[in-house]
């Protein structure tokens, strides 16, 4: 009889993500199974650690005597294997923790859920009708072989479909999204739908509706209470096919046989884990492919370079819609009769009152606010804050300035280099830009759309729509003109992948255009101004990896982040150094200073990946064990990320 339970304890600590033997007692037998909860003495604490069973196992002859189990905390196996042989998986590829990825795919434990869902019955097999499964499969066939690829288990991209939805304030895009998700389930599997934010999710299951029985359509997100969030973990454990909806952490649900995984807009930064151990959900995606072989599509309005390298190197498919479509953009600048500083050109101002007269038009602006950047009116010098140094800004004309960080306003302002005391509106924010165009269009509705008003959806009445990049509402059958500002600002910020953000930013404001209608992008040139106008997205982000292969930045080559004290960051390069052949003399940038130690670049083939990786992470337990043996104080030494996608240092 199995008499040992390996065990993974929850814990922090790097040295201690592996698996225990425990003893199981006798009056345990029973209950303590692969996946459930237990509690564990941890000897070197002295104390008793939380932690998952992974599996049962045969005591080693002449071993020495193990500890036993104290207790089960719950009889509900919540950890599938599958789930932890994917977290074990993410993790070893971002030399990071099991721990920390089953923190972000297992929501905490709530009691009252749990009895709940073992008195209850379990959910009816779906049963999709064959009316939403021939509507489902109809929608798929603007793209000729997409549904047969996914049935086949393939990984694929698409480029969506860019226009609303006809009637409705969604995407099109959401329309092909829930029916690769009906058909899988038609088929009797799961499928898990990852977004990045509310705003997409409630576009997709409002497609779903329609499609989809509503019993088999699971929504899962942060913003849904922890009771709530659990007792969603739970109907996915059972043995019935589901569709799940959700976000990032979307991609490690255990949901029953799962067929398709569909990542929508990887580009978004809201895909992109801040959490340790930082893996992106499109990496997570592609791993859980690996290792289930089910379909993977990445859909979008733009293509990143991170899927594009993919593409290029055969590991995932295109498969291209059977007729071309695109919004009728043009590149907006200003005449010589016009004054050069003018913010709208006159053809994109002809084009705004022209749409006003048959619904509403969006505007989308840099920044929200009034003026969100003052300057001295003598010198131009940016203007401060003389307690924090932060940036100053006005909300109205003619308003005392407050600043940006501390709150604090600042009525008697001087400049500290001219000594001037009049402010400039160095620019325009998604407040100013409104009352500016409202008094060009008297008689009009303006409506603002920023972090500070949100704004959920249009409807069809003539409106003028400011709305600050991300934050652009739907309208109902679309905006009947979109305005483009401010893209020369956008493209000013030092970030590697800018073109790719910025040509993201206006594409998908670009998508809400009604069929027809015109798109201005104003005093924007170059590639990508006119990867948007040709609608050729997928060619520009082949262009970006062509650039950045020869100076070997990402997504070209993994990049990890080392930080920490100046020794342990030398003595873990010097590993990596001595451990990895083939490894370039140029992979490595730095060590610099930080404010808490110092910080290097490795630039790692993919190649080279799974090396540096292990090593890294052996670096990092190696150091944790040495300042548990110094004592007290600060006993992190070395962190490390995996991924990093801008070269920062």
């Amino acid at each position: 009889m199995l008499s040992v339970a390996r065990v993974l304890l929850d814990s922090p600590l790097p040295q201690l993500d592996r698996l225990f033997d425990y003893a199981i007692p006798e009056s345990m037998r029973e209950s303590a199974q692969p996946g459930v909860r237990v509690k564990a003495p941890l000897r070197s604490a002295g104390r008793m650690v939380e932690g998952w069973l992974i599996a049962l196992g045969e005591a080693e002859p002449g071993g020495r005597p193990l500890s036993e189990l104290a207790s089960v905390v719950s009889p509900v196996a919540a950890l599938p294997a599958s789930l932890y042989e994917l977290s074990r998986r993410v993790a070893d590829r971002a030399a990071g923790s099991a721990n920390d990825v089953l923190r972000l795919a297992v929501p905490k434990r709530m009691v009252r859920a749990e009895k709940s869902w073992l008195a209850s019955e379990p959910p009816p097999t779906p049963v999709v009708s064959p009316d939403a499964a021939a509507r489902a499969a109809e929608v798929a066939s603007a793209f000729p072989g997409l549904a047969d690829a996914v049935g086949a288990g393939e990984r694929l991209v698409v480029d969506a479909p860019p226009h609303p939805s006809p009637g409705a304030t969604r995407g099109a895009w959401a329309d092909l999204v829930a029916a690769l998700a009906t058909l899988t389930l038609a088929q009797g599997r799961s499928a898990l739908v990852v977004v990045p934010d509310h705003r997409d999710q409630t576009q997709v299951l409002e497609a779903l509706d329609a499609l989809a029985p509503a019993d088999a359509v699971v929504r899962d997100d942060a913003r849904r209470s922890g009771p709530e969030r659990y007792a969603t973990y739970l109907r996915m454990l059972t043995p019935v096919p589901c569709i799940v909806v959700g976000n990032r952490s979307t991609v490690y649900a255990p949901a029953h046989e799962t067929g398709l995984v569909i990542v929508w807009d990887d580009g978004d930064p809201l895909l992109a884990e801040p959490l340790s151990p930082g893996v992106h959900a499109r990496d997570a995606a592609l791993v859980r492919q690996e290792l289930e072989h089910s379909a993977l599509v990445f859909a979008g309005h733009t293509r990143t370079t991170d899927v594009e390298r993919l593409v290029q190197i055969g590991w995932v498919r295109e498969v291209p819609a059977s007729r071309r479509q695109s919004p009728r953009v043009v590149l907006s600048a200003t005449h010589e009769a016009e004054h050069r500083g003018a913010r709208v050109p006159s053809a994109a101002f002809a084009a705004a009152r022209d749409g006003l007269q048959h619904g509403p038009v969006l505007v989308q602006v840099a920044r929200p606010g009034y003026s969100p950047v003052l300057v001295c009116a003598d010198c131009r010098t940016p203007a401060r804050c003389r307690h924090c140094s932060g940036p100053l800004r006005a909300r109205r004309p003619g308003a005392t300035p407050d600043c940006g960080w501390c709150g604090r306003s600042a009525p008697n302002w001087s400049c500290a280099k001219c000594s001037g005391t009049r402010f400039r509106m160095a620019s325009s924010g998604s407040e100013r830009t409104a009352d500016e165009l409202g008094r060009a269009f008297a008689g009009i509705r303006v409506i603002v759309a920023d972090g500070e008003h949100p704004v959920a959806a249009v409807d069809e009445r003539p409106a003028l729509v400011v709305a600050t990049r991300g934050a652009e509402p739907p309208a109902v059958g679309g905006y009947q003109a979109v305005i483009l500002l401010d893209g020369d600002r956008m493209l000013m910020a030092e970030q590697l992948r800018i073109g790719e953000s910025a040509l993201r930013w206006w594409s998908h404001a670009a998508t809400l255009a009604a069929p027809g209608a015109p798109v201005h992008l104003v005093g924007v040139a170059g590639p990508v101004a006119r990867a948007l106008a040709t609608w050729t997205q997928a060619a520009y982000a082949r262009a970006e990896l062509a650039d950045r292969a020869p100076l070997l930045m990402p997504p070209t080559v993994r990049v990890a982040a080392v930080e920490g004290t100046a020794t342990a960051v030398d003595r873990a390069l010097a590993d990596v150094r001595a451990d990895v052949p083939g490894l370039s003399p140029l992979a490595i940038l730095g060590p610099v200073p930080t404010d808490d130690g110092v910080r290097a670049l490795v630039r790692i083939d993919y190649a080279h990946g799974r090396a540096v990786a292990e090593h890294l992470r052996a670096s990092v337990v190696a150091e944790a064990v040495r300042g548990r043996k110094r004592g007290p104080g600060p006993r992190t030494t070395l962190r490390v990320r995996l991924d990093v996608p801008e070269l920062d240092l």
